[in-house]
């Protein structure tokens, strides 16, 4: 008995110390998972890309073709950036997912156009995505002053005292407007049955007393599968008139790389002469069997050389609605087709540098230089007069389609 009651004396503190070792291994474990938990807890996330203090905004949408057709995916805009749309992507067929703008990523941009040189002027805006420009579209003509960092214009009498955008600019011009380093005052987003929607305010008042009365612009846009429809609404919300232009500058890829086989169309109209200087002439010129004539039924290549002009007394073929602009990309099986909707949009202007992979259309209000003298003969160039209350609106609507028979593939 004494033999048997030893014997489970000494089992169970056996098993008694087993226990023990194991739940303070247990306990050790346990402390070294949180440990390392903790550790991973502590690293910290990747930094949010901000561009004028706001984050990058993207609608998106999820391909629905079953990948016979181009759709659109996604279009990233810039609330911090005067809204400019930074990436446009698309599906094609035979390719997958590309970049529609001539753009780089996220993060790269943000080096690009966060530097302290171009924040004080928005420059860098101007040559990435596609920048709206206002309150004049393009360039602007005035008195370069001795610093060669303004511009004077005049309009009814008043003197406009603007930015020169792009530096080393000797011609006295002001590209792009006042828009391109602002931020939105709102932004709101709304999911749609086939896309995104996106509106964003602008209070921008007098932008810093450099242009007249207070202005609000409110920019909507509208992603779905096969359209992005840009709308932009300024609003005279001050005392006195004020002269407004609207323009948009989106720098188009071309996704193949192959200028030779790349084909444009452009609407019939008048092609705007450009001194020696830059500067508009004030002379319209034919376009008609002229190295700019890009009007007939199917366009023309753009071919190795070089394209910067601009056009105006748009006329609109008998069944669109409003002057269209078509940019076909046979090697890569797709077209963009961008409709002026508006009858305020007298003026396109295209620019493809020699040999580059890229075009850029801007469709907006006014003339180049809209308040120079040159213009003495034409008597509307397009900047539009808004008096208090008063309200202009720009819209455009861009397409994207196959060039495979079907009724989105026509010219």
């Amino acid at each position: 008995m004494r033999s048997g009651l030893l014997t489970a004396v000494v089992l169970t503190l056996l098993l008694g110390g087993v226990i023990f070792v194991a739940r303070e291994r247990g306990r050790g474990d346990l402390t070294k998972l949180k440990a390392e938990l903790g550790a991973k807890a502590a690293i910290p996330a990747p930094p949010v890309i901000q561009f004028g203090g706001q984050e990058a905004l993207v609608l998106q949408r999820s391909p629905m073709s079953g990948g016979m057709v181009p759709e659109f995916v996604t279009a990233t805009f810039l609330p911090g950036r005067g809204m400019n749309l930074l990436q446009l992507r698309a599906f094609l067929p035979q390719k997958g997912e590309v970049d529609l703008l001539a753009s780089p990523k996220l993060e790269d941009a943000a080096k690009l156009i966060n530097g302290a040189a171009l924040e004080e002027n928005g420059a860098g805006s101007l040559g990435l995505g596609g920048a709206l420009e206002f309150p004049w579209g393009s360039s602007l003509g005035g008195v370069t002053s001795a610093d060669g960092k303004n511009v004077m214009a005049t309009w009814q009498g008043h003197g406009l005292n603007v930015p020169v955008t792009v530096k080393g600019l000797n011609s006295g011009m002001a590209v792009g407007g006042l828009l391109l380093t602002r931020a939105a005052d709102s932004v709101e987003s709304n999911v749609m049955p086939d896309g995104d929607s996106t509106k964003a305010v602008f209070q921008a008042g007098a932008f810093g007393g450099q242009w007249l009365s207070k202005t609000e612009i409110t920019m909507t846009a509208l992603l779905s599968s096969h359209i992005l429809e840009i709308k932009v609404v300024a609003k005279n919300t001050g005392s006195e008139a004020e002269p407004v232009g609207v323009g948009w500058s989106p720098r188009f890829a071309i996704v193949s790389g192959d200028r030779t086989n790349t084909r444009l169309k452009l609407p019939s109209g008048e092609r705007v002469e450009v001194g020696a200087d830059g500067r508009p002439t004030g002379k319209l010129l034919p376009v008609n069997d002229t190295s700019y004539d890009y009007t007939g039924h199917t366009g023309a290549t753009l071919g190795n050389k070089a394209l910067d002009a601009s056009f105006v007394h748009l006329k609109p073929s008998l069944l669109d609605n409003g002057p269209v602009v078509e940019l076909r990309d046979p090697s890569s099986g797709y077209g963009l087709r961008l409709t002026a909707l508006t009858s305020a949009i007298k003026c396109i202007s295209v620019t493809s540098p020699a040999e580059k992979a890229v075009v850029t259309i801007n469709p907006r209000f006014n003339y180049d230089d809209p308040f120079g003298r040159e213009w003495s003969k034409e008597p509307d160039t397009g900047m539009m007069v808004l008096q208090p209350g008063e309200s202009a609106q720009w819209k455009v609507r861009l397409e994207i389609f196959s060039l495979d028979d079907g009724p989105g593939a026509h010219f």
